[in-house]
């Protein structure tokens, strides 16, 4: 039977040995049989970035190369967001000369305790033959294993050769091979090389018209997409074999990094840029009116969101649309206060009964109240955010001298939001934008700014009726409902997901692409794991459209000055 292949020792084998890479991750099991999907539609890929990692990219690439007994205090400058991501900003973000400093204090502290009494015993691979004196075999070989993992390829021997030389001159200064060490280490660590990720790229053998990633930067595209740090050893090792590159080898290690623990920490800083939860930081309430509204109350919303995503999508292996209507989350003792249930020590798994009036992400204090003035609640906010965060549609921003008093006073003559906000729609520069998202957001109103749930507004009862794209429905449970039946809520996630591993927004070219995700994920019941899968194996996540190394030295120009940094370790 053409197109079908049959069940072999438990697991598929769909279209032969590439059936992963060539889109036969949908199936229909029938009388022990697998029908194959079509195949992905080929495309030119996207184009290849220079981008600079994130803090928590270098926490986390730091933390698996020395441990977590290295004490890692990393902030980077804020990028701007684009397309939905701060990911898709970081090709473009620069090095301002006081981040630098900030970098090499960082690369400073991080050398000196790897190379100090406590750690360098199981840090440093070898003992030099005297301690005050430069050993080169030993510099060698850590500064080789070191480096590699650092800028996530083999380094050459001449690389290998000038920081064992500059390890070597400052111990014979100082007469001390650990101090030398650890002046290389520095170097090391505030190298472009390993500050940004350059992606270099090779002709495509299966289309000589294309190009595609090389071992090494395809090995760091998946590793920060799936596990948001550098690759690990196993990683680069099928990067050099050349293993990577075959479709077995590709599937290999995708099912290896999809099966880690380390995945939960990616798919969370996925979330984390998703939900714009950055913005959780300057996030304030008036105490006046919000007292039990505290910086953990904050902290605590933006962990329980990301608990339960990553409880439901990759724990259970629930269906995404779900993640809008279930009751299931966890609890701490800060948010109990805001959602007027019990409290019980650190955190615990909580449901919502089926008559509450809370159920999915939109219901919880991190969007509510992330999402509203410091006072108040706010219909339009939480309408606009609605529609850029879950359904990737773009809601203009208002148009200059507009009055806002109407809207902005609670004390004035109209009691409820639904009241004051009439007067967007009486405002001709203001309608278009305000009926596709107030309507959303004054289903939302009987959760006040903080995200505590209220009836009365100023002494009249909240009418909580709403509609999202033609479907009526009264309450927050029921735009949950709607917003799960929306097609374009998965494909937004399709999008999403695809332009945080690729690093960019989309062109148009990768559109029908998209489309075939999209399609293919609907089948597989919507679970995240299966998109990831997908993605990563997909010839569109490593087909590129053009050579880096054209655009590489602009992005080290201006106050980019990584390149001539030096070491700031003192000759002691």
């Amino acid at each position: 039977m053409m197109g079908f292949e049959r069940r072999v020792t438990g697991s598929w084998d769909c279209c032969g040995s590439a059936w992963l890479r060539a889109g036969c991750l949908s199936a229909v099991a029938l009388f022990g049989l697998v029908a194959c999907s079509d195949p992905e539609p080929e495309s030119p890929g996207t184009k290849a970035v220079t981008s600079l990692m994130t803090a928590d990219q270098y926490r986390n690439s730091l933390a698996y190369i020395f441990g977590p007994g290295i004490d890692l205090q990393v902030e980077f400058a804020p990028v701007a967001r684009t397309e939905g991501l701060l990911a898709n900003s970081a090709a473009v973000a620069g090095v301002s000369s006081a981040q630098l400093q900030g970098i090499q204090g960082v690369a400073s502290s991080v050398a000196s305790q790897v190379v100090d009494a406590t750690h360098r015993n199981y840090l440093v691979p070898c003992q030099p033959a005297s301690l005050e004196e430069a050993d080169r075999d030993c510099a060698t070989e850590f500064l080789s294993r070191v480096g590699r993992l650092l800028f996530r390829r083999a380094l050459s021997a001449a690389e290998v050769s000038m920081y064992v030389d500059l390890a070597g001159s400052a111990a014979d200064e100082l007469d001390d091979f650990y101090a030398g060490l650890e002046i290389a280490l520095e170097g090391m660590l505030i190298s472009p090389e390993g500050l940004f990720v350059v992606e270099r790229v090779e002709p495509d053998p299966d289309n000589s018209e294309l190009l595609r990633l090389d071992g090494y930067s395809l090995a760091s595209r998946l590793s920060f997409f799936l596990w948001n740090a550098g690759p690990d050893d196993e990683l680069l090792r099928a990067a050099e074999s050349g293993e990577l590159h075959s479709d077995d080898g590709l599937q290999r290690e995708v099912e290896r990094m999809l099966a880690s623990p380390r995945l939960t920490a990616g798919m969370r800083a996925f979330f984390d840029d998703m939900l714009a939860f950055d913005e959780v930081k300057t996030l304030v309430k008036d105490s006046t009116i919000y007292p039990e509204f505290t910086r953990v109350t904050a902290e605590d919303a933006r962990e329980q969101t990301l608990r339960t995503a990553t409880d439901h999508l990759l724990v259970n292996d629930g269906d995404y649309r779900d993640l809008f209507t279930t009751r299931s989350t966890v609890m701490s003792p800060a948010l109990a206060l805001i959602y007027g249930v019990p409290a019980q020590p650190g955190w615990s798994p909580h449901e919502f009964p089926e008559d509450s009036p809370r159920a999915g992400l939109l219901t919880q204090v991190s969007f509510l109240s992330l999402h509203a003035h410091p006072g108040r609640s706010s219909v339009t906010l939480r309408g606009k955010a609605l529609r850029e965060r879950f359904l990737c549609q773009v809601v203009p921003e208002p148009p200059p001298g507009i009055d806002f008093s109407v809207v902005s006073n609670p004390d004035s003559h109209y009691p409820t939001q639904r009241e004051r906000v009439r007067a967007h729609l009486e405002t001709p520069s203001c309608a278009g934008c305000h009926r596709i998202t107030d309507p959303i957001g004054l289903s939302l109103e009987q959760f006040d700014g903080a995200g505590g749930y209220r009836l009365t507004e100023n002494g009249a009862t909240i009418d909580a009726s709403g509609g999202l794209d033609g479907f009526e429905f009264d309450g927050a449970v029921g735009l949950g409902e709607a917003l799960r039946e929306n097609a374009e809520l998965p494909r937004c996630l399709v999008q999403r997901v695809y332009s945080y591993g690729t690093g960019g927004p989309p062109g148009v070219e990768i559109r029908a692409v998209l489309d075939y995700f999209n399609e293919e994920f609907a089948t597989q019941g919507y679970r995240f794991r299966e998109l990831l899968r997908m993605v990563a194996l997909s010839k569109a996540f490593s087909r590129v459209q053009e050579d880096p190394s054209e655009n590489v030295d602009s992005d080290y120009q201006g106050e980019n000055q990584i390149a001539s940094a030096q070491p700031t370790g003192e000759m002691r």
